[in-house]
């Protein structure tokens, strides 16, 4: 299995990567709030490229950053979103509720 982890690749555009499920979902969240709380950024991306599997506890994860952006008076934008996540988000009616970026997420077949 591969190790997951949220890096910063440049001020305010951090990398979200491996297998995201309830055992790297904890850590995850841990490190990924630090990251946004020490952010100078307005706004920040988490960019979902490099994730290469995941359950719905990677939407939980991105719902939890939002609010922790929110609460430190940022906004965010997830980027290249992976179908699985988009397809889990769909049925979970979560599409209109994350800040997903437009030009990266294929739309879905309705």
């Amino acid at each position: 299995m591969s190790q997951a982890s949220i890096d910063q690749l440049s001020p305010g555009v951090f990398q979200l990567s491996g297998v995201i499920d309830y055992n790297s979902g904890p850590q995850l969240r841990k490190d990924g709030g630090k990251l946004l709380k020490d952010c100078n950024a307005s706004t920040c991306v988490i960019d979902c490229a490099a994730v290469e599997k995941s359950s719905s506890v990677g939407l939980s994860l991105l719902l939890a950053f939002v609010r922790d952006a929110q609460s430190a008076g940022k906004s965010i934008v997830v980027r290249n979103l992976p179908k699985d996540m988009q397809e889990i988000a769909k049925v979970s009616e979560l599409l209109d509720i994350l800040p997903i970026e437009q030009s990266s997420a294929a739309p879905l077949a309705q």
